[in-house]
């Protein structure tokens, strides 16, 4: 019922302005055998390796709209052993690497198109009683660089520039241009609140040190790694 009224709300115009009607039609034809546009999340382990590429039903809560829009059009990979490490590596001379022939490209929208997906996707707002009432004010990121790499070791799965991390989650430099502070400090919170089978493990971290995770991946946002 829940999928159907959505359909609907898109479909019909009520309520939606013609791009998010259009952009929910593209989502619809060419994103949705990758990306799920409903909930709930992947709730078995069978279920979560079958996905292909992150859920989509509360993008309007995670994303930041204007990197969209720029990323759709010029698409660069975010996991860079894809969606499912495991499907993605191959045995190397010093350790994994991984097997570029086994990730597909993802499609590539023009601007219009990239646009209306935006818009569309900014209405997908599933999970706002996770970030209800949150407010995030940015600060110096003390030690956030120190628990990132040493504390919590992060670093073993998520890189923090080009090549340097591991390679099962997705990159983390750029993570505060595509994200809300809000997603961010809530996910680290409490991934699996979120998502129920994610690999990434809940550390009960107090709010100073979230608040410190997350101003340093602000920081490294600011790097143009595009130059680097």
């Amino acid at each position: 019922m829940k999928r159907l009224l959505v359909f609907l709300l898109f479909n019909i115009g009520f309520g939606v302005s013609p791009a998010q009607a259009g952009g929910m039609n593209i989502l619809q034809e060419q994103c949705a055998s990758c990306h799920a546009l409903y909930g709930p999340a992947p709730q078995t382990l069978s279920q979560f390796k079958a996905r292909q590429g992150p859920d989509f039903f509360y993008a309007g809560n995670k994303y930041r709209k204007a990197w969209l829009v720029q990323w759709l059009q010029n698409p660069k990979r975010i996991r860079p052993a894809g969606i499912f490490y495991r499907d993605h590596i191959k045995p190397g001379e010093k350790r994994d690497e991984i097997d570029l022939s086994t990730l597909k490209p993802h499609i590539i929208l023009d601007k219009s198109s990239a646009e209306s997906v935006a818009e569309a996707l900014m209405q997908l707002k599933a999970n706002s009683e996770l970030i209800a009432g949150a407010a995030f004010v940015p600060a110096g990121a003390s030690l956030g660089e120190m628990s990132f790499d040493k504390f919590y070791g992060c670093l073993g799965c998520h890189q923090i520039e080009p090549g340097y991390g591991g390679l099962s989650g997705p990159e983390v430099y750029t993570a505060a241009r595509r994200l809300t502070p809000e997603y961010m400090s809530s996910f680290i919170a409490n991934p699996q609140a979120w998502d129920p089978k994610t690999l990434m493990p809940k550390r009960d971290l107090q709010e100073g040190n979230i608040r410190n995770l997350v101003n340093y991946m602000l920081d490294l946002s600011k790097e143009d790694w595009d130059e680097k």
